[in-house]
């Protein structure tokens, strides 16, 4: 993997963030289905890869307020863990709209990494099991490649088990 600047209209506040930082990434476009419900499913599709390569963003509003969870598409965000996590006892998903204010991205392209606010963001200790593993590069159509470490560190996330199997 290389470190790579975006080019060609592909780059967006996760690349920026990746790249000022020095980490390794590649970029992986697709083409995005405007009626596809399932994003990380497609992405996985599209690219080839299997469902626990490719990590998805969800946010869910916690005792202290809202926080990012970065679980595996193959299966589900366990709530109980992601508060537990974070030293919490609850946690619920968030309103799609206010996600959408406060990181800044959309449903469906919504990157770890690049987010108006800083969060605080548990990423599946999964993710640790593979070199490198995809997430969303801030828009639909569009993975960023990089090795997990790099994720957990430049979120300053925890990881923990917090994804319930497919």
């Amino acid at each position: 993997m290389s470190k790579t600047k975006s080019k060609g209209g592909q780059s967006t506040p996760a690349t920026v963030a990746l790249a000022k930082a020095g980490a390794g990434f590649t970029l992986h476009p697709y083409d995005h289905d405007p009626n596809a419900q399932a994003y990380g499913e497609e992405a996985a599709d599209a690219l080839g890869l299997p469902h626990d390569r490719i990590f998805k963003t969800l946010v869910a509003e916690v005792e202290t307020g809202l926080a990012v969870a970065v679980v595996p598409v193959a299966g589900k965000l366990d709530l109980k863990a992601l508060a537990a996590a974070l030293g919490g006892k609850r946690a619920a998903m968030a309103d799609a709209a206010k996600v959408e204010r406060v990181t800044g991205y959309v449903v469906g392209g919504i990157s770890p990494l690049g987010q108006r606010k800083a969060l605080p963001t548990v990423v599946d200790s999964s993710a640790l099991d593979f070199p490198t593993i995809f997430f969303s590069a801030g828009r639909r159509g569009l993975q960023i490649e990089a090795a997990p470490a790099d994720l957990v560190r430049l979120t300053r996330a925890v990881t923990a088990a917090i994804g319930k199997g497919a």
